[in-house]
C-alpha cells in the first residue's frame, strides 16, 4: 500500500500526510504494510515526518533533478519504483500535481485510475458476467454524474490499483513522534528526453480561501438569493473571524467562485463552528461538513434536511436572523 508523498520545497502536502493514515488502515485489510514514496533533492528529512504519521517504510529517490517537480521525471521514478517492488496500491493526493502525475503513471503501467475519490475501502468483488471472484480488492469510491450519485469502482484485474483522494476526506492521523521505519534509498536513471522541460521560473497564485484550515466557516447557499446577499454572509463571517463557504446551487448560480465551495465536489471541512444560511441541505453538501464540532443551520423552511444534522436549528429568513446575530456579537464586546 504506497502513497505518494507529495512534496514542494521541502513541506509535504496535507493530503499526504492524510492518506499515510488510510494506508495503514487499508494496509492492515491486505495483510502488508504502509509505505510512502518520496521523490526530490535534498529531502530525506521528510522520512522522519512520513514515519511519524504511520509510514512503515519509505522509498527515497534524491536526485537533483527531482528538485522541482517536473512530469517526465517523476513519473519514470515512480514507474520504475512499480515494477521493481510491485505494490498492489498506489495513492495519491488529487492535488495539482497528483491529478497531473498519475494519469502518466497509469498509462505507462497500463493499469485503471480512479480519480478524485472521497473514500477506500478493502472488500471482495465478483464478476457474474466472467464468473470470476475477486478477494481483497480496492473500493475505490466517488461522487459521479455531476455528484448525483456515489459509484463504488474496482480494478481488479490490473496492478496496482490506483486512486487520486481528495484533501481533507481522509481524517489526518495523530503523529507519533518518535516512531521510525525503514529508509529505502533508490536511483533513477532519466533519459534526455525525460529531462526536456526545463523550469526557468516558478509564480504561485495565492489561494482565494482556505476554506480546510478555518476554525469558523459562513456558509450561503441558494436562500441567500444573489451575488450581493453574499455580501451579508461575508459580513457575519468577518465579525466572527471566519471564512466564507458555499453550497455548490449558490456556486453554480454564479453568486460566489467555486474556491468557496464546500461538498463532496468541493472542500471537504471539519471546522469548530459551521453556520448554514439558506443551505438546504443536500446529500453531498452534508458529506463535506457533517463532521463539524458545532452546526448552526439557518433556513425558511422547517423540513430542510440541513436541520437534521444541525446542532442549533434556526427557522427564520436569514437577512432578519443574521443581522441580529451580528449586533449580539457585537453588543457582548467580542
Amino acid at each position: 500500500m504506497w502513497v505518494f508523498a507529495e512534496q514542494e520545497e521541502g513541506k509535504l502536502a496535507d493530503v499526504s500526510l492524510e492518506l499515510l493514515g488510510k494506508a495503514r488502515e487499508l494496509a492492515g485489510d491486505l495483510g502488508g504494510e504502509a509505505a510512502s514514496v518520496l521523490l526530490g533533492h535534498s529531502v530525506e528529512p521528510l522520512a522522519a515526518t512520513l514515519f511519524s504519521y504511520g509510514a512503515d517504510l519509505v522509498y527515497l529517490v534524491d536526485d537533483e533533478t527531482l528538485g522541482v517537480y517536473r512530469t517526465q521525471p517523476y513519473a519514470r521514478a515512480i514507474c520504475d519504483l512499480v515494477r521493481k517492488h510491485k505494490p498492489e496500491v498506489v495513492l495519491y493526493g488529487a492535488s495539482v500535481i497528483g491529478r497531473d502525475l498519475a494519469p502518466r503513471v497509469a498509462s505507462e503501467l497500463l493499469t485503471g485510475l480512479t480519480a478524485d475519490c472521497t473514500d477506500l475501502s478493502i472488500g471482495d468483488y465478483e464478476d457474474k458476467r466472467a464468473e470470476k471472484k475477486y478477494e481483497r480488492v480496492l473500493y475505490q469510491i466517488r461522487p459521479a454524474f455531476g455528484g448525483n450519485i456515489i459509484a463504488t469502482i474496482v480494478s481488479p484485474d490490473h496492478r496496482p490499483q490506483m486512486a487520486t483522494v481528495r484533501e481533507g476526506v481522509v481524517r489526518m492521523p495523530e503523529a507519533a513522534a518518535g516512531r521510525d521505519g525503514r529508509l529505502i534509498r533508490e536511483k533513477v536513471r532519466l533519459s534526455p528526453d525525460e529531462l526536456m522541460v526545463e523550469v526557468i521560473e516558478r509564480y504561485r497564485e495565492p489561494r482565494e480561501v482556505d476554506l480546510k484550515s478555518a476554525r469558523i466557516i459562513v456558509a450561503g447557499g441558494m436562500g441567500v438569493g444573489s451575488a450581493k446577499g453574499f455580501e451579508l454572509i461575508s459580513e457575519l463571517a468577518e465579525v466572527l473571524g471566519g471564512a466564507v463557504g458555499a453550497s455548490r446551487a449558490a456556486v453554480d448560480a454564479g453568486f460566489i467562485t467555486k474556491a468557496h465551495q464546500v461538498g463532496q465536489t468541493g472542500t471537504t471541512v471539519r471546522p469548530v463552528l459551521y453556520i448554514a444560511c439558506g443551505i438546504s441541505g443536500s446529500v453531498q453538501h452534508r458529506a463535506g461538513m457533517q463532521e463539524s464540532a458545532n452546526i448552526i443551520a439557518i433556513n425558511t423552511d422547517p423540513c430542510a434536511p440541513i436541520f437534521q444534522i444541525a446542532h442549533y436549528a434556526i427557522c427564520g429568513d436569514l437577512n432578519v436572523v443574521i443581522p441580529m446575530m451580528i449586533d449580539s456579537y457585537k453588543s457582548r464586546g467580542c
